[in-house]
């Protein structure tokens, strides 16, 4: 992909869904998104921040619109074409952990990169750079089922950035934390933003927004409100 200062625009982008009942959820949105911004997503239930962030991160084609991520048109690549563009330069946390129960920590982290033609052992060096960054190098050799619920949200932001991508893209990451750990995975989130990494969380979480240094307000798939640039 070519270089661009923004790594994701989208012009005019609707999104309309016909089955079983026909309803539009995002209506002409227009956002840029750019390295190292920490945005946070928020709205009420059914506003579309979950389809903004599926259009977003390339899991879904909008209506009408273009979505560019580092200036590439994704409508004019194929389907397994932006598979690998998503493989490459996009992390992806949800809201389940979907972490491989037998496998310990260390597999699970390498298993972010196995789409992406690394080989095997170049892939557990990454991962343990990966578990060091979220302060879990000493636990690599566990298995998953024996961490906490804020140990296993590392892991997985840990296998979500494995790759070094470009755009973090993370569903309401604090949703199942307690109070004190959901505050330091915020923390993490906001060390994983740099030069070359943009991080985009939807939340419900007060604390969360106002931790990130973008809020973008989504309600009736419009966005409503925007503390960074306008689209």
């Amino acid at each position: 992909m070519t270089a661009h200062a923004d790594l994701v625009e989208l012009d005019h982008v609707s999104m309309e869904y016909r089955t079983p009942v026909a309803f539009t959820a995002l209506r002409d949105v227009g956002l840029r998104i750019a390295s190292g911004e920490t945005v946070a997503v928020v709205g009420p239930s059914g506003s579309g921040k979950t389809t903004l962030l599926g259009i977003v991160g390339g899991l879904e084609r909008p209506t009408s619109g273009a979505v560019r991520l580092l200036g590439e048109d994704l409508a004019a690549l194929s389907d397994a074409q932006v598979a690998a563009a998503r493989a490459h330069s996009i992390g992806f946390v949800f809201q389940r952990f979907h972490l491989i129960e037998h496998l310990s920590v260390l597999d699970n982290v390498a298993t972010g990169l196995l789409y992406t033609g690394v080989r095997a052992r170049d892939r557990r060096n990454a991962a343990r750079a990966a578990l060091a960054r979220v302060g879990l190098g000493r636990r690599e050799t566990e298995r998953v089922g024996h961490l906490s619920g804020g140990e296993r949200q590392r892991v997985v932001l840990a296998r979500a950035g494995v790759a070094e991508p470009r755009l973090l893209i993370v569903d309401e990451p604090t949703g199942n934390l307690d109070s004190a750990t959901g505050g330091a995975v915020v923390e993490l989130l906001a060390g994983l933003a740099g030069p070359g990494t943009a991080v985009v969380v939807v939340t419900h979480d007060p604390a969360v927004a106002g931790a990130l240094a973008r809020r973008i307000a989504v309600h009736d798939g419009e966005i409503v409100d925007d503390t960074g640039r306008p689209g």
